[in-house]
């Protein structure tokens, strides 16, 4: 009879597991954005210091790839005008002159060059210790997910753009022309997809969204960001593995 009811609970458990889902959050990580091209010879080093920080548990590693350097000889797979459109947007909101690769963007706050590791390890604790919102989402079993982000406690986090993004999370590419020709590279958590989805007004904001109708399918990752509007500080992030995944 014990064994009977033991078995009993036993499947209670794993069914209440199996149907409840996934939840992302409980930190309040900081976002490291590289701005990369496989057709830059400056690159690689930059891109294996980011693929380091991917394993970071305080730290939501994307790389973007931009297409500016496309038509000196190698046309980087990944890249996007959208990723271009993104750096640039961070280049008149920090009132810089001209954008480059390697360029490394934490949280929003600060930039430098990708392969300056001191410079980005002291950018990514000052980030951490800036006031920042706790983002729970909630990844349900049928592909669909609930973000929801808290009200604000200062003036800072009262208004803020709220991005969704998927990504690869390892791809090797061997380089055959370029400036990096006979190379094999390994980019990490590739932004294949970022869109807008809404808007936060400083309240409690509950958002149910389509993880496959945004761009999930084939995707390793999906990230959520709350952004100050005009790509200024990133006021809260979370990430997590989506079905399939080897993360």
């Amino acid at each position: 009879m014990f064994k009977t009811v033991r078995t009993l609970l036993t499947s209670i458990v794993l069914c209440a597991a199996l149907a409840s889902p996934a939840i992302s959050g409980g930190g309040k990580k900081v976002v490291v954005e590289l701005y990369t091209s496989q057709g830059c010879s400056s690159c690689p080093p930059a891109d294996a210091f980011l693929a380091e920080l991917a394993e970071r548990d305080d730290v939501i590693a994307l790389s973007f790839h931009v297409d500016y350097w496309n038509y000196i000889g190698w046309n980087d797979p990944f890249s996007s005008a959208e990723a271009t459109a993104r750096q640039r947007a961070y280049g008149r909101t920090m009132k810089k002159r001209y954008v480059y690769t390697p360029q490394i963007v934490v949280d929003g706050r600060a930039e430098t060059v990708g392969s300056d590791r001191s410079t980005v390890d002291t950018l990514i604790r000052m980030a951490a210790a800036a006031q920042k919102i706790e983002i729970d989402v909630a990844h349900n079993k049928d592909g669909t997910a609930d973000i929801r982000v808290p009200a604000g406690t200062s003036p800072s986090e009262s208004r803020g753009e709220l991005w969704i993004g998927f990504y690869d999370s390892a791809v090797k590419t061997e380089v055959r022309a370029g400036e990096n020709r006979g190379e094999t590279i390994v980019n990490a958590n590739i932004v294949r997809t970022y869109k807008r989805i809404g808007y936060w007004a400083g309240g409690a904001l509950k958002k149910h969204v389509d993880l496959k109708a945004l761009g999930a399918k084939g995707r390793d990752g999906c990230v959520v960001v709350l952004q100050a509007p005009n790509n200024g500080p990133i006021i809260g992030a979370a990430s997590f593995p989506l079905p399939g995944s080897a993360s």
